[in-house]
């Protein structure tokens, strides 16, 4: 597997301690809280800047679930907007800890050091921040979104079905956010060499999340040392994915 170099940052006009204070303003509390601060990061990060294209991507999700319930309406809205508040919690928790110097995930790490490397693609820096978010945070929000409102979901059950409807709406964002990312020089010979084609092979955001909701159900029934070290090889595993989306050719 090839390797990152070392990060290359453009320190002149970095946005960090902006993009600090952004995220250390206290956990959100709303879905709309959730959107304003993804905006704000949005509107912050220069384009040079690899973690504005996840943010930029997490946000058109994030506004389309917002938007556009299956069916009009979910079947457990109060389980799946909490679920959301506190996955978006733990991305911004992430950014939180790695600018302070305090620990951080290595599924997140491998993007953080790579924001301004000028090599890697858009596609690229998207993928690698979903693959550290679904693969690392989600199964850690379900569990704490199971824990913050008493509930055990069951198989099929309404919180099982919401959580899986998510991916109908992803499908639906999906062309818009393909056709985003490839909006730059790289995007474009990307495409034309099949680059992208073979990124998104490598990352399934369907499997992912039902990965996710499996590592969940597992982690639930452990006790703690057991518990820590599936979620530290998790990380581990998740980090070197997120390396090799970084480093693909």
């Amino acid at each position: 597997m090839a390797t990152l170099p070392p990060p290359a940052q453009d320190t002149s006009d970095q946005p960090d301690q902006t993009l600090s204070a952004l995220v250390s303003s206290g956990a959100p509390t709303s879905i709309a809280e959730v959107l304003a601060r993804m905006q704000a990061i949005d509107e912050l990060l220069p384009d040079n800047d690899g973690l504005k294209w996840f943010n930029r991507l997490y946000l058109m999700v994030t506004q389309q679930v917002d938007m556009n319930p299956p069916g009009g309406a979910w079947q457990n809205p109060a389980w799946l907007i909490h679920l959301d508040v506190v996955f978006a919690g733990l991305y911004f928790s992430a950014i939180r800890n790695y600018l302070s110097g305090a620990d951080a995930p290595l599924a997140w790490a491998a993007l953080f050091q790579s924001r301004y490397d000028s090599r890697i693609e858009h596609i690229q820096f998207a993928l690698a921040g979903m693959n550290a978010h679904i693969n690392h945070d989600l199964a850690l929000a379900v569990l704490q979104t199971n824990a913050d409102l008493n509930i055990l979901p069951a198989p099929d059950g309404p919180e099982h079905a919401d959580y899986f409807a998510i991916n109908t709406l992803l499908d639906t964002v999906s062309p818009a956010a393909m056709a985003m990312l490839a909006n730059d020089p790289l995007g474009e010979a990307a495409e034309d060499t099949g680059k992208v084609g073979r990124l998104l092979a490598a990352f399934d955001i369907r499997e992912a999340r039902a990965a996710a909701w499996d590592f969940a159900c597992q982690l639930r029934d452990l006790p703690g040392v057991a518990r820590d070290a599936a979620l530290a090889a998790q990380d581990v595993t998740t980090g070197a994915l997120s390396r090799a989306l970084l480093t693909a050719l």
